[in-house]
């Protein structure tokens, strides 16, 4: 399963080191345009493959910069207050 953290954004938000390590900055095209997401997954191969199927102008896969372990990090944005 894979998680879909910020769509079409700007690539340097994968820079980011409170991202967890199994971050990754997948690089699509949509006509010519070139588009960034930032997705996490159990496997890297399982994100490739929901890219790869879901777009067949996926460019590259690289990991973010993120050093916090999965099981400790929280998605701030999904938090209720």
């Amino acid at each position: 399963m894979i998680r879909v953290l910020h769509e079409k954004c700007d690539k340097k938000l994968a820079d980011n080191p409170k991202l967890p390590y199994n971050a990754y900055l997948i690089e699509y095209k949509e006509g010519e345009e070139h588009f960034f997401d930032i997705a996490i997954g159990d496997k890297a191969v399982d994100i490739f493959d929901h890219y790869y199927d879901k777009s067949s102008k996926f460019v590259n896969m690289v990991q973010a910069k993120g050093l916090v372990n999965p099981r400790n990090w929280v998605d701030k944005t999904s938090q209720k207050k």
